[in-house]
Order: C-alpha cells, then structure tokens, then sequence
C-alpha cells in the first residue's frame, strides 16, 4: 500500500532532522545503527511489543471510564421514565434545558482542561480526580428537589467531565504512532456506544427494584449508585492509568528511552521542542479553514445523532413496559459497538475514509425514514438500529480529522480539542429537537435528523473534493522534482 512507504519517507526525512536538532548526544553508534542502544532492530521490535502491551492494558481502563462518563450523563433520560419529571415539578422544555445546560460547562472547560493536563503532566492523578469530583455530583443530584438544583448539578457535572474525552485522546497521542492511533480511539470511543446499552440494562435493574427504598424514589437511586460506581472506579485508576512517557514510573529506563524514541520518529520533533509550540499550535488551528469545516460537518451530525440522550423515550413509543423498553436499548448499541469496531479496522486496512462514513451515515437517514413512515413495532425497533449504527461512520469521522491535520502535533492537538468542543453545540441544539408535543410519532424531529446528516455527508464529499486537488499537486510538485518515491498523501 502506498500510504506506508509515503508515511515512512516522511518520519525519515523528519527523523533525520530530529537526529540534528532534539539528539545531538546521539552520534557515534546510533548513526550506523539508530536502535543500537536496544540491542539491534529485532531485540527493539520485541522490546517494543512488549512496551505496547503494557501500555495497551493500562489503557484499557479508559473504556470503564468512558462508559461510566456516559451513564452518568445519559441517566436523566432513563430516570424521565420514572417520575424524575414529576417529582421536580418541570414544565416545558425544562427537561430539555437540563440535558443542554451540561454541554454548555462542557464546551467551556474542554480547551483549557487539556492545557493544564499538558503543563502538570499526571494523568494518572488528574483525570480520576476529576472522576472523583463528577461522581459526587452525579450523586448530588439525587438528592435534588426542583428545577434550579438539578440544573445547578447538570451545569457542574458538564464542567469536571469535560476533562475526560480531549484528556484521554490527548493521552493516547502522547504514547501511539499515527498508525497505531485510529484503532485506539475507535475501541475508546466504543465504551461511549456500550455506555448506552449498559446504561439503559443497569438503570432498568435500579429502576425495577430499588422504589420506595429507604424512603426514596428509584430514580434518586439510579443518580447515587451510579454515582457511588464512579467513584469507586476513580480511586481504582490512580493505580492503572499511565502518565507521559517522561514522567511514568513503572517504566524500565530502556521502555521509557524507546517510548520517547517512538513519538520522536513519528512527529519528526520530541515533545521537549513541541512543549514549546502549544501557543503557535493555537493559532495554527484557529486559522486553518479546515478545522473550522471539519467542526461544523461534526456539529451537523451530533445533531442528527441527538436520539441518543432520548432513546428511552423513543424506544417507549412501541407500547412495552418500562422495564422492557429500557431492556429494548440495549440491542442496538450493542451491534452498534461491534460495527464499529469492524467498520473503523477496515477503514484502517484499506486506507479509505469517505465511503466509510458516508455509507453509515446514508444507513441512519434510512433508519430516520423508516421511523417517520409507520408505527408498526418491529419496523420501528428495526429503526432503532439503523439509526444506531450511524455512530460507527461518525467514529471514522474522528480518525480522517486526525489524519487530514497531520502537522504540527501541537496543532492536530489544539484543533482536535477545539472541533470537540465545537461540536458540542450540537448536543445543546440536539436537546430541543425531541420536545414531548411532537411525540409519539416526532416526525418533525427525525425530519431534523435527515436534514442535519444530509448536511454533513455533503460537507464531507466537498472536503474529500478539496483533499484530492492537494494531492493532485503534491504529485505534480514531485513529477517536477524527479522524485519516484510516492511521499505524504491524504487520506479520502
């Protein structure tokens, strides 16, 4: 495949420069053998297999974090199925400002969370410190009583979980190559979709048994048990959780030499030269067209994607019980996740993004029509997991912005957090798109839907257009230079 020889003559030519600048100490034996000071190149790729599954592990628990993140965000819709509306005394569109208000604290805190993260360098410390801090609100908010203190405790909820999702994608820049990123990040965000089929399995057995428990409603308990997990999670992570390559313990000096070593080849710099870079990364992001278009195809679709926080409530217009239409969520998300996983490996394998996404979007709006078309149960429910499944392509979404921002890392870094935060407005726009007037059937609302994913598969295929014109002249720019060699391209 030409990707890999055109990433490799880049990181070499960006090695090479990086030998003179961050690595002048390296001249004698590493000049004819760079992996010398491993004991040779395949003494070095079974050192860093092994580096790889030590970090891989440790990872993992991300994917508890995430989920957990979710359900703790998410519950409000299970608890609207049991009298959290109610017991509140909300009118209106209250219900949807509670939902809203979270992202507002969470577009805030998302820019200036992953500088501070950047600038003490302990993860492991401050990303379940602030787990700590949001499972106690989660918990606090069962204790809530009317419309002000549940909104007081959603607004602060967003605000301290906002330093998990930039921090974690932060996390993994700081240890995986390029291509090892894009399967890492859709597996992490795979614990965002199997939050929603967990969420709805473990509110459905909270719900079910715990009315009229020590004097509370279920749905109090469903906000302080999920809360108290959190907790409990968090204090388990300061032990799991890996800091900077830099600045890890557990590390053997030769792991933590070639951890260092990976990122230097694969961003051409060493972070000491890119710590350095983070105010120039700023305004690169900011002034790149690019970021802004990426940001407002990803809002469209976070829009369209707004079911989620109301899936409860759809899956309810089929006529079960509570029980099984919390029990029904979980299905869709489930498949969801799997798809996602399949459609994100092989968008990696075969080196093509658009079709990828465009495809699972185009299966969404499908699903969106059906749901629109009748009130026939099955169809219905068929219709859940069509929509569903449109999180896969949105997954691959993340990997081709990473992938069309490729340097400087502290760019890709800022503008990465910075078309994130954006994004979220599509969640505060989503809130109000499922309002109970136009229920059962919200037609008009899965009319939004289509609307808003259209948007988005167009802005896509303009940019896909765009990145084909750039590599069209770097291959004209190397036909005039005599250069055989296919080097960067991007990926469409």
């Amino acid at each position: 495949m030409h990707r890999a020889s055109s990433t490799k003559s880049i990181d070499e030519r960006d090695s090479e420069k990086n030998d003179k600048t961050s690595r002048p100490h390296s001249h004698s034996a590493s000049d004819e053998d760079p992996d010398a000071e491993f004991g040779g190149t395949e003494a070095r790729k079974v050192l860093e297999k092994k580096l790889l599954l030590k970090v891989d592990l440790r990872m993992s628990i991300m994917i508890f974090i995430y989920i957990l993140n979710y359900i703790d965000r998410n519950n409000a819709g299970a608890a609207r199925l049991r009298g959290f509306e109610a017991d509140l005394g909300l009118k209106g569109t209250e219900f949807a400002t509670l939902l809203s208000i979270l992202y507002v604290g969470y577009i805030i805190m998302q820019v200036p969370s992953n500088m501070f993260l950047n600038y003490i360098g302990k993860p492991s410390l401050y990303l379940p410190a602030c787990m700590v801090v949001w499972g106690v609100i989660s918990v606090l908010t069962g204790i809530t009583h009317n419309f002000v203190g549940a909104l007081l405790t959603r607004f602060f909820l967003g605000f301290v979980e906002a330093a998990f999702f930039p921090g974690a994608l932060f996390l993994l820049s700081k240890w995986y190559k390029r291509n090892e990123l894009g399967l890492r990040t859709a597996i992490l965000y795979c614990g965002n979709i199997i939050s929603n089929a967990f969420g709805a399995l473990m509110a459905s057995g909270i719900l079910d048994t715990m009315q009229g428990k020590l004097g509370h409603a279920a749905w109090r308990w469903l906000f302080f048990i999920e809360g108290a997990l959190t907790i409990a999670v968090a204090v388990i992570a300061i032990f799991i959780l890996p800091d900077f390559p830099t600045t890890t313990k557990w590390l053997s000096p030769q792991e933590r030499a070639l951890a260092i070593r990976r990122m230097e080849e694969d961003a051409g710099v060493g972070d000491e030269d890119e710590a350095a870079g983070h105010g120039k990364g700023l305004w690169l992001a900011v002034s790149d067209w690019k970021v802004w278009w990426l940001a407002f195809a990803l809002t469209a679709q976070v829009v369209s994607l707004s079911f989620n926080a109301y899936f409860p409530t759809l899956s309810a217009t089929m006529g079960f019980n509570r029980t099984v239409t919390l029990l029904l969520c979980a299905p869709p998300f489930i498949f969801t996740a799997l798809f996602a996983f399949v459609l994100s490996r092989h968008s990696d394998k075969v080196g093509e993004r658009f079709y990828h996404i465009v495809g699972s979007f185009a299966v969404g709006i499908l699903g969106f029509v059906i749901a629109i078309s009748t009130m026939n149960t099955a169809a219905r429910y068929i219709s859940l997991f069509l929509m569903a499944q449109s999180y896969a392509g949105f997954v691959v979404l993340y990997a081709w912005m990473s992938n069309s921002l490729p340097r400087p890392a502290s760019k890709r870094a800022v503008a990465l957090a910075l078309i994130n935060a954006f994004s979220q407005l599509g969640n505060v726009a989503g809130s109000y798109v499922w309002p109970k007037p136009w229920g059962p059937t919200y037609r008009n609302s899965y009319g939004i839907c289509i609307a808003t994913s259209a948007t988005s598969i167009v802005m896509c295929w303009l940019f896909k257009k765009h990145l084909e014109t750039l590599n069209r002249k770097l291959d004209e720019e190397e036909e005039k230079k005599g250069i055989t060699t296919k080097g960067f391209r991007y990926m469409l």
